[in-house]
């Protein structure tokens, strides 16, 4: 901020004042705000000015008009910061509703149990034809789903464990990828696991999701809950 200093006829206090106020805060003392910073400033100004050469109208409301400027401005950001508190405290409710359902978040696993498995995608375009290609932990394709034609967004779908050739695959881990397309041109097409949230967890970045053994997602991952 700067603030004129008009020279004083005995040894400049103005000069003085200002850097005892920036300079180091002695122990108890209480921090000034940058307006009683400025006032004092302004005050001292105003005892010691030069009689023969006295500040101008214009130039002290131009320093007003600075300290309600810095005024209003930490008032906004003292606003800011309420709205926000508030919003931080809302999402960890929301978030704490979600422990115990199953969530869809980005990810292609795919968690074979009982002969049954749950995944999901995401489109960001409306698909003629979307396919879920499902393979083992050594990459080979054991099951294609045709889903058809599909609109943008996301969904989950099921798979009742069988392969292609009718068998029943065994409980465990498996991968899946998306292929979409509309006509001739492929789209983008994200795939999606199930999870369910054991924990809430605050973080620096906001309220973050334990998914069990998927991690950590914050609330803008969960694309449906199951």
């Amino acid at each position: 901020m700067s603030l004129a200093v008009q020279q004083s006829t005995a040894g400049n206090p103005t000069q003085a004042l200002y850097a005892s106020l920036n300079g180091a805060q002695k122990p108890g003392e209480k921090e000034l705000s940058p307006q009683d910073r400025f006032l004092k400033l302004l005050v001292t100004q105003l005892k010691n000015q030069d009689p023969l050469n006295p500040m101008d109208n214009a130039q002290m409301t131009s320093q007003l008009a600075q300290i309600s400027t810095v005024d209003g401005i930490e008032k906004l950001n003292a606003t800011l910061k309420m709205i926000l508190q508030g919003s931080n405290e809302n999402q960890a409710m929301q978030a704490a509703a979600l422990v115990g359902h199953g969530v869809l978040v980005p990810g292609n696993g795919l968690s074979l149990s009982g002969g049954m498995a749950i995944g999901g995608l995401e489109l960001a375009e409306p698909a003629d034809r979307v396919t879920v290609t499902i393979r083992d932990a050594n990459g080979a394709a054991v099951r294609t789903i045709e889903l058809g034609a599909l609109a943008a967004g996301s969904r989950g779908f099921a798979w009742d464990g069988l392969t292609d050739s009718g068998a029943q695959a065994a409980d465990g881990m498996y991968s899946i990828s998306i292929s979409a397309q509309r006509g001739e041109n492929k789209l983008q097409a994200t795939a999606l696991q199930m999870g369910v949230v054991s924990s809430v967890v605050r973080t620096g970045q906001g309220v973050g999701l334990n998914v069990g053994a998927l991690g950590m997602f914050g609330m803008q991952d969960v694309r449906q809950i199951l």
